[in-house]
């Protein structure tokens, strides 16, 4: 008997932000986001700005295809890599959605600048976002403070904004903590940059970096998996190894010590 048509719902992914969360269900109609959590902010994406005590549909993205999604703070971004669209919503201030305008927005919306862009992955940070392609290019729009865009200033960016520092090098992972960042290329290499006050960037510093600056003492070796806390980094190599650097109040780096 063919069962192919009575196969059940299958949880495809799940993301958190500060206190929303979000999660992508693929059907055999089709994939479904859905959202819970709190609304206050409109990061939900269901209109308006009620909390919702269980996971509920975002009906704008029905039948979008949707086939990544992914949680700011307080802000959400979902990608369709067979549409070639990057969906995003709630507030937009300092630019975090994407939109050139700076606006809030209560219903997913694709962003225009990336219309088109055959998207790698996202990562999302307190107010800002990353967003790579599969021919390896990275950009960044939002907050900008501390240099968390890398584009060598600290003036905010209300669109995706390729970053030059890196156009020759073909990134494939990347990661956001609070004010800071960091990306990972096909061969291994690890730069960092944004607020670097705790030695989160791993540059040797505790400074803050406008533009990628390599990671120190990951040299020689192959990253393959990257994370960025609000303050503190990690990375694993090939060979399943754990480097962490940064902030280690509460022992979040896992040395041992809180130092």
């Amino acid at each position: 008997m063919d069962n192919s048509r009575t196969k059940a719902p299958c949880l495809e992914s799940i993301d958190c932000g500060s206190s929303h969360s979000l999660a992508l269900i693929r059907t055999l109609e089709g994939n479904i986001v859905v959202s819970w959590g709190r609304g206050e902010d409109g990061q939900l994406g269901h209109g308006d700005a009620e909390e919702r005590l269980t996971p509920h549909a975002i009906f704008h993205l029905i039948n979008k295809r949707v086939s990544s999604i992914h949680c700011g703070a307080e802000y959400s971004v979902a990608v369709s890599k067979e549409d070639a669209k990057v969906y995003s919503w709630r507030w937009g201030d300092f630019g975090r959605l994407g939109h050139a305008d700076g606006k809030d927005v209560f219903l997913p919306t694709p962003i225009q600048a990336l219309s088109g862009v055959a998207v790698r992955s996202v990562s999302c940070g307190d107010t800002h976002t990353l967003v790579t392609t599969q021919q390896g290019r990275l950009y960044a729009f939002g907050r900008n403070q501390n240099g968390q865009l890398g584009d060598g200033t600290t003036n905010d960016c209300l669109e995706p904004k390729q970053i030059s520092a890196l156009e020759d090098l073909d990134v494939c992972l990347i990661a956001c903590g609070a004010e800071h960042s960091m990306c990972c290329t096909t061969d291994g290499q690890v730069f960092s940059w944004g607020w670097g006050r705790y030695g989160n960037i791993g540059d040797g510093g505790k400074v803050d970096r406008h533009t990628p600056a390599k990671v120190i003492g990951l040299e020689g070796i192959k990253v393959s998996q990257i994370a960025c806390g609000w303050r503190h980094s990690l990375a694993v190599d090939d060979k399943g190894s754990l480097f962490s650097w940064g902030w280690s109040k509460y022992g979040q780096l896992g040395h041992g010590d809180t130092k």
